[in-house]
């Protein structure tokens, strides 16, 4: 995976730093040069620029990366700026970092879907999320163990729970699973989020189910690198 950093203050290098560990290409960008000088051996390419410009900021690989992460804290109108040079060239997956309420609220506005909260979302939570493929979220229990939510695998839907025998095949422990049940008020849609508490092994999985799953972190990624290839 090929991603760009932009932004290499605390959380963005910690991110950086740990996908360039996992084996991922990654383009580290930031304004202050001696952000970039104290990453620069520890990630593929780290240039400093400034991204708030738009004839700077296309001359960065946007098309061919898998996902551009603004991970700027401290300054809200750079970060909004650039979010919005990056909607505006059209890239595939964008992840803002937002540092207020009114921040989120703004880069909602502007169209992004996927929007970091930094009293919520550490580095090594984002990094797992980006990493295994159809984790939504994740909580380490320890350094072994985590509890994760996870995207129902494509090939477990219409099998039940027993079918399935997560905790024999596999080591892991369903804890429960969440639904998005979609209502309507008036007019309006919404979804409401439904937990079925404990989930009865004649279960059928449905399309959409996240199953929240305990587990040794080894063999939570065996099985999510088997059920995604």
């Amino acid at each position: 995976m090929k991603v760009i950093v932009i932004g290499l203050g605390n959380f963005g290098s910690a991110v950086a730093v740990k996908l360039a560990a996992l084996g991922h290409e990654v383009i580290g960008v930031d304004s202050i040069e001696q952000r970039v000088e104290n990453i620069k051996d520890k990630i593929t390419y780290a240039i400093t620029v400034d991204c708030t410009d738009a004839t700077v900021i296309k001359t960065l690989p946007l098309q061919e990366a898998d996902m551009v992460l603004v991970a700027i804290g401290e300054d809200l109108g750079a970060s909004i700026l650039i979010t919005a040079l990056l909607k505006k060239y059209n890239v595939k997956r964008i992840v803002s970092r937002a540092i207020s309420p009114i921040h989120r609220t703004i880069l909602e506005a502007i169209g992004v879907m996927e929007i970091l909260n930094p009293e919520e979302d550490s580095a090594s939570r984002f990094v797992t999320k980006i990493n295994m493929k159809n984790v939504i979220d994740s909580l380490n229990i320890s350094d072994e163990y985590s509890v994760m939510e996870v995207l129902v695998p494509h090939q477990y839907i219409g099998m039940t729970v027993a079918e399935v025998d997560l905790r024999r095949k596999n080591s892991i422990n369903i804890l429960t699973i969440k639904k998005e049940i979609q209502k309507q008020i008036l007019t309006k849609n919404y979804y409401e989020t439904k937990i079925l508490g404990v989930v009865a092994a004649e279960y059928k999985f449905e399309a959409n189910d996240v199953l929240v799953i305990f587990g040794k972190n080894d063999d939570i990624k065996k099985w999510i690198e088997k059920t995604t290839k």
